[in-house]
């Protein structure tokens, strides 16, 4: 059983996660032959706050 985690910043709508899932499941299928209904995909949202690069956060970048 594939389980995908995806880490991204907040602020997709629901419809944009909609299909990220269904396009994820449909990769993970394609190149894994795993069925579709055992492939498990995870969204995990981050706040700009919790994120940094080059030693900065992003909502410190305005």
């Amino acid at each position: 059983m594939p389980y995908i985690t995806v880490k991204m910043l907040e602020g997709r709508t629901d419809e944009q996660k909609k299909a990220l899932v269904e396009k994820v499941t449909d990769a993970v299928v394609e190149t894994t032959g795993a069925s579709q209904d055992k492939v498990v995909v995870f969204i995990e949202e981050m706040n700009k706050s919790h994120y940094g690069v080059a030693g900065k956060r992003l909502s410190d970048e305005g």
